[in-house]
């Protein structure tokens, strides 16, 4: 027992003895009767070891009184309560006030006043600590304005508090009803559009958005008003993040890219998911990429029996495991080397590891790179490597095959494009139709491996993503190439799209290509200006300069073909594509023409595409078609 403890408990037995003694003196306006203090000090006797006994077994000196705090007192009112109907029930057994009867208004006083005493003290002693400790250094911080008023203001409040480094001024908050009101020691001044009129009026240089469950439209217009203001946006931990236990909401950061397009959180299925990964074994082809890491993360959350990593690339596969050492340490991983297009390689993993679950992202997706020069090499990695993984699915069991493809497969101009639309042409076409099972009711559905197809469009910070090119261009102090002043994609996180691929996995039958939600379009050049300001520059210091459209670009993404409609699912953020189905005719047709021995040039790559994907409208290609060149 150490002596904070003693001390604790000592001050709770003499607070004991004080209420006891001074409820006598109330009832009797401070001149007890003879009779009645001899009955106060015998039955005290009795009292404060009752009371002290129960304090104890309640548990009330296991916390810090620096840290006191509503629970606490709970607990002390509890106490205090039993201990209450204790001492009575003692003095009335041991015949303590057989002579004279306690007053029953001592007995409703002698509470009150313990746990007055009791927490009070403990009161103070948090407030003289708290202010011994924080209210010199609070004085010398930065003063800041707080924009929101909410759980999560209240919480970093608590924590600015005790920083040397910044000092809340006061809150801005869009709800009426706080106005003029305080939280802890801060007033909410006024609504968030007022943010330039206090900036100035206080001097303020700074403000922090403690709004983590906002509507990024939220976050982006109180970003704006601080540019427009002329001062520093920082802000707390997104929703997620804070939800996850990853960070405190103390631990205020700069306003990122992902804040402004960011959008809201993804509901999961966790239970669904649980027993769709939990101790099974899953594979991810392309598990070093951006997409094919975050899976596995997002994966090895639901503590799978096995995950295995299949990839090309030592390095990509080395960076995954040391991570996975490190952030997953009781998880079993096994990683492998391979090529998808390699048929030995892939049977010999999927025979030897038996994945019940297989999330094919392994693909070349950089469109100008995959346009030129390496047009055959795209097709072959994107759909020769697809055919070999799903056929060795079939051949080893799986029991679902998801294929990561790309808004760029939606009535493609590009050879990357066209080779994601033909990767999911041979998925629909390997997808056995649903048959009767014997004894089924009449039912049907499908036997064997079930294909299941995922479609969206650029994530951020992705590798061969716009993002780092500009942080980078930024960094070099410009300029900044934007090919065209209209170009839009579409844009999600990393995590929500990993976290969506996962959901559509769950919930395929097999043969849909579902559709994720990608929010508004952004025009790429408003993307450059936000990266702009975000580093903290204007942009008459980094320029924008218009570079034109590359090999295979297209100023708008679709998400649906023309020939296609959507249908809706149980997720809001997630619909069917309806497409054009293909038979086992056309693809041994394919396979023959993948199968060749000579290397096509990129010319010859393009008219052929045209053929397996009528949709396909390059350019290029439908000018060579015209022309009937060989």
């Amino acid at each position: 027992m150490n002596p904070r403890t003693v001390l604790a408990f000592a001050h709770d037995v003499v607070a004991s003895g004080l209420a006891w003694c001074f409820a006598f003196l109330l009832r009797f306006n401070f001149d007890i009767p003879d009779g009645y203090q001899a009955l106060m000090l015998r039955s005290l006797v009795w009292v404060i070891p009752v009371q002290a006994l129960v304090f104890w077994r309640f548990g009330l000196y296991r916390g810090l009184w620096r840290y006191a705090s509503l629970p606490d007192l709970k607990r002390i009112v509890l106490a205090v309560g039993l201990g209450a109907t204790a001492a009575p029930v003692t003095l009335l057994l041991l015949g303590v006030a057989a002579e004279a009867a306690v007053p029953r208004s001592v007995l409703i006083m002698d509470p009150l006043l313990l746990v007055l005493i009791m927490g009070g003290s403990r009161l103070a002693f948090r407030s003289w600590k708290e202010h011994s400790l924080y209210s010199v250094t609070h004085l010398k911080g930065e003063p800041v304005l707080v924009l929101g008023a909410g759980d999560a203001a209240v919480s970093l409040l608590k924590d600015l508090a005790r920083s040397s480094e910044w000092r809340v001024v006061g809150l801005l908050d869009d709800d009426p009803d706080k106005h003029a009101r305080f939280l802890l020691d801060s007033k909410v001044l006024g609504a968030i559009g007022e943010l330039p009129h206090w900036s100035q009026q206080l001097d303020v240089k700074n403000a922090i958005i403690a709004m983590p469950s906002a509507t990024h439209g939220a976050r982006r217009r109180a970003v704006a008003l601080c540019r427009d203001a002329g001062i520093r946006a920082l802000t707390v931990p997104s929703f997620d993040d804070l939800m996850g236990g990853k960070v405190t909401v103390s631990a205020i950061r700069q306003v990122e890219l992902d804040d402004l397009l960011g959008r809201d959180p993804v509901q999961l299925d966790s239970r669904g998911l649980a027993e769709f990964l939990s101790d099974r074994v899953v594979l991810v082809t392309g598990a070093g990429g951006s997409i094919g890491s975050e899976l596995c993360r997002q994966i090895g959350k639901f503590k799978p029996r096995t995950l295995v990593l299949f990839e090309s690339s030592e390095f990509a596969l080395y960076q995954i495991e040391q991570e996975f050492a490190r952030e997953f340490p009781g998880l079993s991983i096994v990683c492998t080397i391979g090529d998808c297009k390699n048929r030995e390689r892939a049977a010999q993993v999927l025979k030897q590891y038996r994945p019940e679950v297989v999330f094919h992202s392994a693909a070349y997706k950089h469109v100008p790179l995959m346009e030129q020069r390496n047009a055959w090499e795209a097709v072959l990695n994107n759909v020769a490597g697809t055919l070999v993984m799903a056929r060795a699915a079939i051949d080893h069991a799986v029991g679902k095959f998801v294929l990561i493809s790309t808004d760029k497969a939606v009535n493609p101009v590009n050879v990357m494009g066209a080779s994601k639309r033909l990767a999911e042409m041979v998925c629909q076409a390997l997808q056995p139709a649903p048959a009767l099972v014997a004894g089924g009711g009449g039912a049907g559905h499908v036997i064997g491996t079930r294909f299941i197809m995922v479609r969206f469009g650029n994530v951020l910070g992705s590798a061969g993503s716009v993002v780092p090119k500009f942080r980078e261009q930024i960094a070099r102090g410009g300029p900044v190439t934007v090919t065209h002043p209209e170009i839009t994609r579409y844009f999600m996180s990393i995590p929500e799209a990993a976290q969506l691929v996962l959901q559509a996995g769950l919930m395929g039958q097999g043969g849909e290509i579902f559709v994720l939600d990608m929010g508004e379009p952004v025009k790429i050049v408003d993307l450059a200006r936000d990266l702009i300001r975000l580093s903290g520059l204007r942009e008459d210091e980094i320029r924008i300069e218009y570079s034109g459209l590359r090999p295979g670009e297209k100023l708008y993404e679709e998400v649906l073909a023309d020939d296609e409609r959507t249908l809706p699912t149980p997720h809001p953020k997630l619909r069917i594509a309806q497409a054009r189905r293909v038979d086992a005719q056309w693809l041994a047709a394919l396979e023959a023409w993948l199968s060749q021995p000579a290397a096509l040039d990129d010319e010859q790559v393009r008219r052929d595409l045209l053929r397996w994907v009528p949709e396909y409208q390059s350019d290029n290609a439908v000018a060579l078609e015209r022309r009937g060149a060989p």
